[in-house]
């Protein structure tokens, strides 16, 4: 391929200079012959034109429109000549012969003029009669002649045909001989590649069988090697080369197959401690969510209960701890449910009034400890999205925008686009800002500014990288405006919706404020003691009653107890050959009911959400808030 490029460098090296002068010399020659045609052709026309104006010139001054006549008629005997016209003094017409169609409208003059009519290809020329005192000179010059000595006016039109033949012909003749030039230049140009290129073709040839290996054939071409090759010397140091190869080549494979022998053997090992980390990062995972999760919802259950003062801060102290530990849990599942695309996206028209509803109580208590106000505008606008992920950037938002403002407020308002039919979410603070060069590496996982100490008070650096992620999931752009002292602003845009006529379905924030706990029956099955006995004590401080239950064989014997739950909490893994998945299935077919139910987790393998998805049942990874149970108990018991 080398070679056959170069061969075509080589050619069009050769042969563009030729073809370059060869078609510049044939349009100039064209050029020039046109013109030398086209002058021919005027001259003609004029002379013609005079000879007619000067035989009239008796028969016009004596009225003589017999001979007039007779003069047209013979003037169409000219070649190109398609009519002819002779009026007097005053332009009417005294004789004229041809066609009429090819008359030119024109008005009385007494100098030469010509011209051409595009639409039918025709010339003209209008040649003035003028008494015989008048000297010629000043005629065929075009000098002005005074109009009472005008005796009239030939107007004579002439076919342009012709003159387009014959530049027609021209034209042929040229493009023949240049393209005979540009073949003997080809020929030429090959001539040259060949002589100059088949010497290095061969080389290129040999060494490219080097390079592929193949030495047999490189053998074969050491006969044909001449000695009056120009590059003899050449190919033979290539030759010397290549056995010097042959012989080291089996070496090489030798040492090549030990080395790869020996990478694979580390890459297995490598493999199998990766499997060995994953599985201990898996089960130290599993374990630390559920004491975290247990002591969670202990501390849930202690602060629900009457304390002292001094309790009271101590408990939220611990409350606070837990809750730290939590934030972190529940970010990098987050960052990790979105990296594996876990996350189901269920779009569908809702109210932003009630996000909005929601959010208020949920961050309340957060903007009035900084002493922050926090507004947030009413709004009567609908939207096309998943509510629960939507509710979940926007709470990332709010939080983000309290933890980095000292005074002012923040304000959750919302805009519209009416040109592109979106609606913008705005989240506004009066914080510290965010300088230009931050204002993308915010959205990366863990970044904060000026945050180097990785106080837990700001956050973990994640709230922004969860809310790009999954704006980018549900396809809604996020823009941030920001400067140094004067706040932030990030714009959410989501498509907006009509709101619906007839009944409308309830968004998951709906739902999940209108079932009431009291009085409801929950069968847990949890086989770790302290997890059963801390979510038991929460769900009873809700006002449940909550049956306990250690695996599957326990919970069945309390549905053969005559126990029958409205709702099912399982933890996923349980001791023996059956799961929560399986153990829920078990538990409906006793209750020979559709008894609704969720999973509880401390196994953050996306498989896991895909079984849970399969089965249609709802996951709560541990640790789990008991605000984040008790909404989607609320919503379970309203299906």
């Amino acid at each position: 391929m080398k070679a056959l490029d170069i061969r075509a460098r080589m050619f069009l090296a050769a042969l563009l200079p030729l073809a370059l002068i060869s078609t510049l010399l044939a349009f100039w020659a064209l050029f020039a012959r046109f013109d030398d045609v086209q002058s021919a052709y005027e001259q003609r026309n004029r002379l013609v034109s005079r000879q007619i104006a000067m035989a009239s010139e008796y028969a016009l001054f004596s009225g003589n429109q017999t001979q007039l006549q007779g003069l047209a008629a013979s003037a169409l005997h000219e070649a190109d000549v398609r009519w002819v016209g002779i009026s007097d003094r005053q332009g009417r017409i005294l004789a004229s012969a041809g066609s009429s169609l090819d008359a030119p409208q024109l008005p009385a003059d007494t100098v030469q003029t010509q011209g051409f009519l595009p639409h039918r290809r025709l010339d003209w020329v209008s040649q003035p009669v003028l008494a015989s005192d008048i000297a010629l000179d000043e005629v065929f010059d075009g000098a002005v002649v005074q109009a009472a000595r005008s005796l009239g006016q030939v107007v004579v039109v002439f076919s342009h045909q012709s003159v387009d033949d014959q530049k027609l012909n021209l034209a042929l003749g040229g493009g023949v001989i240049g393209a005979l030039s540009l073949l003997f230049g080809t020929l030429l140009a090959i001539g040259l590649s060949r002589g100059v290129l088949l010497p290095v073709a061969r080389i290129s040839s040999l060494v490219q069988q080097i390079g592929q290996g193949d030495f047999d054939q490189v053998h074969a071409q050491r006969a044909r090697i001449s000695p009056t090759d120009p590059l003899h010397d050449l190919q033979v140091s290539i030759h010397a080369m290549s056995d010097q190869l042959w012989a080291n080549r089996d070496e090489l494979k030798a040492q090549v197959a030990l080395a790869t022998q020996e990478l694979r053997d580390k890459k297995e090992e490598a493999e199998k401690a990766n499997l060995a980390k994953s599985r201990f990062l898996a089960a130290a995972s599993h374990d630390l969510r559920q004491p975290t999760h247990a002591l969670g919802l202990f501390v849930s259950r202690l602060a629900q209960l009457e304390h002292s003062a001094q309790t009271h801060a101590l408990i939220g102290n611990v409350q606070a701890s837990v809750q730290a530990l939590q934030n972190l849990l529940d970010g990098l599942l987050d960052v990790s449910r979105l990296e594996a695309g876990a996350v189901q996206v269920n779009k569908r028209p809702f109210a932003l009034t009630t996000l909005f509803d929601q959010l208020a109580p949920d961050l309340s208590d957060a903007a009035r400890d900084k002493g922050l106000a926090l507004r947030i505008r009413p709004t009567g606008a609908w939207v096309l999205s998943d509510a629960t992920l939507v509710y979940r950037i926007l709470l990332n938002l709010v939080n983000n925008a309290i933890r980095y403002t000292e005074r002012g407020g923040v304000l959750v308002a919302v805009r519209q686009q009416r040109a592109r039919g979106l609606l913008q979410i705005q989240v506004w603070d009066t914080g510290v800002g965010i300088a230009p060069e931050h204002q993308q590496a915010v959205f990366n996982e863990f970044f904060q500014v000026a945050n180097a100490a990785r106080d837990r008070t700001k956050g973990l650096g994640l709230g922004l990288s969860i809310v790009q992620r999954t704006a980018d999931l549900l396809g809604h752009p996020v823009a941030l405006t920001s400067c140094l002292g004067a706040g932030t602003r990030v714009s959410l845009s989501l498509p907006g919706a009509e709101r619906p006529t007839g009944p409308a379905a309830l968004s998951a924030v709906e739902e999940s404020m209108l079932a009431d706990l009291q009085g409801v029956t929950a069968l847990v099955v949890e086989d770790d003691a302290l997890a059963l006995a801390a979510l038991q004590s929460v769900l009873q401080g809700w006002g449940m009653r909550a049956v306990g239950a250690s695996d599957t064989r326990q919970a069945l014997q309390q549905v053969a107890r005559g126990v029958r739950p409205d709702v099912i909490i399982s933890d996923y893994r349980l001791p023996g050959d059956t799961d929560g998945i399986d153990t829920i299935a078990q538990l409906r077919g006793a209750l020979k009911a559709d008894v609704p139910a969720c999973l509880m987790s401390g196994d953050t393998d996306v498989t896991l959400i895909a079984l849970a998805q399969d089965a249609k049942l709802s996951l709560l990874h541990k640790p789990v808030r008991p605000a984040k149970l008790r909404s989607l108990l609320r919503r379970l018991l309203v299906k």
